[in-house]
């Protein structure tokens, strides 16, 4: 009977130490909740037009144009190698503001978030019409326009994208009065033409204000005739936020 009840004994505690291990191998699901904080650099040019600083009481419209990957994460002077700030490298002159800011990273995506917050910024603190901001980039730049105006859509009053990769799931979220050109090459090996075709036979689709342009036998390099169109700014110019 000793013998019994020591193996009933040691069999009781080899169970309690095995259902002690069962329990504590169990998954857990914890609620909490964390602040975290996120801090981006950006370097930028901002470019005032002619007349700014003798017209005081006026409002300026603005030109949020982003770069494309092979500018990102060097100085700030690449910038000048491309797009709108090459042209003024180069002299031109534009009837509005041009905030172009740098993506300081040569791997990453653009941190839409903080370049919104730098927009907010410049806007607050100049002369500028909110009724008429405009958005354009290109290549990696251009990926990060269709996302703003997907995020951010009764920001812009126009937007401009040339050769970027496309959002298409989400083209709806996009403001439906917001004119939309693109720009891209039919021999683009980088990001293929088919990412814009898509985007805008989508937006078509749902009556959105679209144009178009392709450019035969071009390649990712479409930004050079993009940006040298001059309809592009005289474009940008007629447009503006309509009020509800």
């Amino acid at each position: 009977m000793k013998r019994i009840s020591s193996f009933i004994k040691q069999a009781t505690i080899i169970l309690y130490l095995l259902s002690i291990q069962s329990c504590s191998a169990q998954s857990q699901l914890i609620a909490d909740e964390k602040e975290t904080v996120s801090v981006e650099n950006l370097q930028y040019y901002l470019y005032f037009p002619k007349g700014y600083e003798e017209t005081e009481s006026e409002k300026f419209p603005l030109l949020l144009f982003l770069h494309g990957g092979g500018e990102a994460g060097g100085t700030l002077e690449d910038l000048k190698t491309n797009g709108p700030p090459k042209l003024l490298a180069e002299g031109k002159e534009f009837p509005f503001l041009i905030l172009a800011p740098q993506n300081p990273y040569k791997r990453k995506w653009w941190n839409t978030r903080a370049v919104m917050q730098l927009l907010d910024t410049i806007i607050e603190t100049n002369r500028v019409d909110i009724d008429r901001i405009y958005l354009s980039g290109l290549s990696r730049g251009g990926s990060a326009a269709w996302e703003l105006a997907v995020q951010y859509p009764d920001k812009f009053a126009a937007l401009a994208v040339v050769c970027g990769m496309t959002p298409v799931p989400y083209a709806a979220w996009i403001n439906k009065k917001l004119p939309i050109w693109v720009f891209h090459g039919t021999e683009d090996k980088s990001i293929p033409i088919s990412e814009s075709e898509d985007m805008v036979t989508k937006l078509k689709e749902m009556g959105y204000d679209v144009t178009f342009t392709r450019y035969e036998g071009v390649g990712h390099n479409a930004w050079v005739r993009a940006y040298n169109t001059e309809e592009l700014y005289e474009w940008l110019m007629k447009q503006k936020m309509t009020k509800e």
